[in-house]
């Protein structure tokens, strides 16, 4: 039983290691930078999400920090940011307006205990059922998402922001021809921010968007009665946390596999976030889950590769918003947003959308991509987007699969008598199997007939129910039926549950 183990740790061995990344002054200077421009990036977010879940923004600022150092230790995804989220905050938004702090820091708590349980139960095993059409669907709706909450920085503002935005794409466009030593966003806010200050232009900047905490995080236990009303109130947001969490983590992490040609261990990430969100709680943090936004800042726009450009995400995020506020504060918005534009821009998977793609892609892929990509605009939620998109993808296979039954008919003219046999072949489950009691010539068949089931496997109740069925109206003519060639998975099957639907 040891192998196992061994492979597994070979399957998930960090590359690089962080070990590898302290020994690469080159490789740790990316790997810092990375994290710098990642914390800075995620300050006017955590600020946003902090005001959508109805709680100060030193809440969301706080979960942030917490969040990505400890997921920077425990996770199974290195690279990967976790902070304060849209998602989350959409969901236990109504908890701190209707019940108070106390009700809001319980079900944030609540939440990371779900995570943990249904990370140790292996939820992170459902991953595989997730089609690579809803994958692609996932990432064009991110990107959408991403860029289309950029448009409030972006109307009824200064002119001067326009150019701004423009001159920060301009340098991270043009700044990895030059060198990939320093993280092109990095510079680009620098910049930027250098022409605001020095010519004094007047635009929105970080501190706008909200005070920025002056002290460290301290303990928060919430004041709570440990009732069972109160755990049907915080119950369904935190269960609803957990699980919106607990995908658009698995998701990203999934999509940083692609990225990095690596593999992650999504059991030991799903409990971690749990841990993660626990720890947020505790220190009176919103809770929160893997960003991909800031994520794919570090990983595909900076280089980020280890964990420890998340946790000097985290350390440079505390520092920046406690000790460098006033700094931090007067860094335009107009920066960020040209980081999160080139975000989205390079997200988007432009190939799925060529042209010559969508006419190779059978049509079926294509409409699941699409739904998924509605349903996440439509709805502003990642989770149901993906949930959504794994339901439409799996009603059109199954609707596909359904039409691969065929059933062969001859008869076998013999002086002992004649013999109907019918062979079937393909996967018999309820899509399929619903119509078989339709394809046998039931009046015109002699006495005896011989269903073959060598070709085909017996998957569900369904199937043995109109297998039943069959043999009950071969019966009701006096003619008799015998069942062969099925394998021994589908001999216990029928075995088991014939009989048994009247």
């Amino acid at each position: 039983m040891s192998a196992p183990a061994v492979d597994d740790r070979a399957r998930y061995r960090a590359n690089p290691t962080v070990l590898q990344a302290l020994k690469s002054p080159r490789m740790l200077t990316r790997e810092v930078l990375a994290g710098l421009v990642v914390g800075l990036a995620l300050i006017p977010e955590a600020i946003a999400f902090s005001v959508i879940a109805g709680v100060d923004p030193k809440v969301g600022l706080f979960s942030s920090f917490i969040m990505a150092v400890s997921i920077a230790f425990l996770g199974g995804r290195p690279a990967m940011v976790t902070a304060a989220t849209g998602a989350v905050a959409l969901v236990i938004a109504p908890v701190a307006p209707t019940y108070g702090m106390d009700y809001f820091i319980a079900t944030v708590i609540l939440a990371g205990i779900f995570q943990v349980l249904l990370g140790v139960l292996g939820v992170a095993k459902l991953m595989r059922f997730i089609p690579r059409s809803v994958m692609v669907g996932f990432v064009n709706a991110l990107a959408i998402f991403v860029f289309s909450s950029q448009f409030p920085q972006l109307i009824d503002v200064p002119w001067l922001v326009y150019p701004l935005v423009a001159l920060g794409i301009v340098v991270m466009i043009v700044m990895p021809r030059i060198t990939r030593v320093v993280p092109a966003p990095l510079v680009s806010v620098i910049i930027v921010t250098g022409v605001v200050l020095a010519f004094a232009i007047t635009v929105p900047t970080v501190g706008d968007q909200g005070e920025l905490p002056k002290s460290l995080p301290e303990l928060f236990i919430p004041n709570v009665p440990l009732t069972w009303e109160t755990f049907t109130i915080i119950a369904p947001f935190a269960l609803g946390v957990a699980l919106v969490g607990l995908m658009e983590s698995l998701l990203t992490a999934k999509l940083v596999d692609e990225i990095t040609d690596t593999h992650s261990n999504k059991t030991r990430e799903s409990w971690a976030q749990g841990v993660a969100n626990m720890l947020s709680g505790i220190f009176g943090g919103m809770g929160g889950c893997a960003v991909i936004g800031q994520t794919m800042i570090g990983v595909k726009a900076s280089g980020a590769r280890t964990r420890i450009s998340t946790f000097c995400a985290g350390i440079f995020l505390f520092l920046l918003v406690v000790v460098f506020g006033d700094f931090v504060g007067t860094i335009p918005m107009a920066a960020l947003v040209a980081v999160m534009i080139m975000v989205a821009i390079g997200a988007f998977d432009w190939h799925s959308v060529k042209p010559s793609t969508l006419k190779r892609m059978p049509k079926s892929e294509t409409f699941v991509m699409v739904a998924t990509v509605v349903l996440v605009l439509l709805t502003h939620n990642l989770a149901v987007g993906v949930v959504g998109g794994v339901l439409v993808a799996s009603v059109l296979f199954v609707r596909r699969v359904a039409h691969f039954v065929s059933v062969e008919r001859s008869v076998d003219r013999s002086v002992s008598g004649d013999v109907a046999r019918y062979v079937v072949n393909g996967e018999l489950f309820f899509a399929s199997s619903n119509d078989l009691t339709t394809l046998f010539e039931y009046p015109d068949d002699p006495e005896h007939v011989v269903i073959d089931l060598s070709g085909s496997h017996i998957w569900d109740a369904s199937t043995v129910a109109a297998l039943d069925a069959i043999e009950t109206k071969y019966a009701a003519l006096g003619k008799s039926v015998e069942i062969v060639g099925m394998n021994e998975s589908s001999q216990r099957m029928r075995g088991r549950l014939t009989g048994g639907f009247e």
